[in-house]
């Protein structure tokens, strides 16, 4: 099986990410040619800064192999990975790290830092850049559109609705003095 059959298996991950209202960002986990783990963006479902894909499925494989290092391993992710993202996979030993999309904001891999291949640390991973990149770059950029369009809309709505009535205190008749039996 190729990088792009198991990159594609990582959109599929997006996809789910997105469906949830997630960013579309999807990770598939493979060792010996076979899936291994699977993961998608969860941070807002599940209130959890971590929750990025590579950390899901590095941690479903982590579980599923009884070893927190996952040697012989190779990660796919649509998007490259964060410094977050990035230490965690020296850390847990994947031998490859296989991504779509650049991310020249925050990406680790080698975008804006190259955290993976740190010749400092006592282990570097493999990278392979730009694998269907358009398309996962594709997935994302309409996902972020779609938001901005929809947060606009909600702007053109509240500027139409009426005002709403100011709050006013409500007093009662029967307040009782302190000699109230």
């Amino acid at each position: 099986m190729t990088d792009e059959y198991w990159m594609q298996q990582a959109i599929k991950q997006a996809e789910l990410a997105e469906q949830a209202g997630e960013v579309p960002v999807g990770a598939v986990l493979v060792k010996d040619h076979q899936l291994l783990a699977a993961g998608y963006n969860q941070m807002i479902s599940l209130h959890d800064p971590s929750a990025h894909a590579e950390m899901q499925a590095v941690r479903q494989a982590a579980q599923q192999l009884q070893n927190y290092r996952l040697i012989d391993c190779t990660l796919y992710v649509t998007l490259e990975p964060c410094t977050m993202c990035a230490g965690m996979l020296v850390h847990s030993r994947v031998s490859r790290l296989v991504y779509g999309a650049s991310d020249y904001k925050t990406g680790a891999a080698g975008s804006v830092l190259d955290v993976v291949r740190q010749p400092q640390f006592n282990h570097q991973l493999q990278v392979t850049a730009g694998v269907l990149a358009e398309q996962c770059g594709a997935q994302l950029s309409a996902f972020f559109q779609r938001r901005r369009q929809e947060k606009k809309q909600l702007k053109q709505l509240a500027a139409l609705a009426p005002p709403s009535p100011p709050i006013v205190g409500i007093v009662s008749d029967n307040c009782a003095g302190d000699d109230a039996v």
